[in-house]
């Protein structure tokens, strides 16, 4: 038997006709479930109950496939219901511990702590970005940094975050999660690593090399090419600082010029790293929980439990609400076998109704949720 394609057609259309109807007609419905959890301040998300209704929704399936596509067809449905809920009870349903400000409070007595020595790249960015109507000091470690930050004794720190050539930097964002500070804003600096030597020395000198990680990283082809050993340090202006005190030949760093500049060391190469257009993000912390009233970009970090569907429920917040997702990655929980906990950057304004309705969803879904920080990106 012939089927006739243009017959066939029509009737997708129809039945797509009704279930259309029908899905309006299910959606007021979920504007009348919304009602009644406004007044009873029930939560939106109630996974036993979805869980039960997908079981009693894969029955009616009468093949195995239609049960499954039955089930992801209504897990779809049930989200989009969700995202109606949370918007028909308007901005509110969650709230958001963050206070609008006009001006980060910078003055002369103002103390911010940067990542590593005299000279480095974290230093760059805090005179950058602060000017040097500050009180600077400088810590050796990220963990120093950020604690040093949450319990007071800086107002400000400068820690660095991502870069263009070797990509994030996870050890932050642990540290991000585990302490309460937040982040209020971001600096981007162009970084051009140079290999620096005692006096005297030259590049043939030269057969180990101390930097921090992202440094050697950035700078492994030209390592390769001259047959030096990298080892890593705590920094790259503490390791420019290292051979200044060893004053051995053989002994370089990879740094800044700067660096070369603060200890007295010859730069024997300049620009050494493998990609022309190299930079890296910083990000300003506080302790304080607030945001510029300009501020365009908020990272939020998240845990979803270890089930089907869950990581997706949660993205879809993003788009239902017309947020752009620019950034995800993800970090190992310590202590539970494959399982994560997820950062994302979004486009947004935390008095935006579109990303409090995605927030509040969020907040729901998620076993754990933390927003590290609403901040200007330019």
């Amino acid at each position: 038997m012939v089927v006739d394609l243009k017959e066939s057609r029509e009737k997708i259309d129809r039945i797509d006709k009704e279930i259309t109807r029908l899905f309006e007609e299910r959606m007021e419905v979920a504007n009348d479930v919304a009602a009644y959890k406004r007044s009873t301040g029930k939560k939106v998300y109630d996974p036993e109950r979805e869980q039960q209704k997908l079981e009693t929704l894969r029955s009616y399936a009468s093949t195995e496939f239609n049960e499954t596509a039955v089930e992801d067809l209504f897990r779809q449905i049930m989200s989009i219901s969700r995202k109606y809920q949370y918007q028909t009870l308007g901005p509110g349903a969650a709230t958001i511990p963050f206070e609008q400000v006009d001006h980060l409070d910078v003055n002369e007595d103002t103390h911010v702590v940067y990542f590593g020595e005299r000279g480095a790249f974290s230093e760059q960015a805090m005179s950058e970005y602060f000017g040097d109507k500050i009180t600077a000091f400088n810590k050796t470690t990220f963990r120093d940094v950020i604690e040093t930050v949450a319990n007071g004794e800086a107002k400000y720190g400068v820690v660095p975050i991502e870069n263009t050539s070797t990509g994030s930097i996870t050890d932050i964002y642990d540290l991000l999660v585990e302490h309460d500070i937040t982040i209020v804003a971001e600096h981007v600096v162009k970084v051009e690593q140079a290999l620096l030597g005692v006096k005297g020395a030259a590049t043939e000198d030269i057969k180990e090399v101390y930097s921090h990680p992202q440094g050697l990283l950035q700078c492994a082809p030209f390592l390769e090419e001259h047959d030096i050993q990298g080892i890593e340090y705590a920094s790259t202006a503490g390791a420019a600082k290292k051979i200044a005190e060893e004053k051995d030949k053989t002994h370089g760093a990879i740094a800044s010029t700067r660096a070369a500049e603060v200890f007295g060391l010859d730069v024997l190469q300049e620009r050494i790293n493998y990609q022309s257009t190299n930079f890296t993000r910083f990000i300003i912390i506080s302790n304080q929980k607030v945001f510029l009233k300009d501020a365009n970009k908020i990272s939020v970090a998240f845990e979803v439990k270890h089930v089907p569907g869950a990581l997706y429920n949660m993205l879809a917040n993003f788009y239902y609400n017309e947020m752009n997702l620019t950034k995800i990655e993800s970090r190992p929980l310590h202590g539970k076998k494959w399982e994560y906990r997820f950062f994302v950057d979004l486009e947004g304004n935390l008095n935006e109704s579109s990303v409090e309705n995605a927030l509040a969803t969020m907040h729901e879904c998620a076993s754990n949720l933390k927003v590290l920080g609403n901040f200007e990106t330019k």
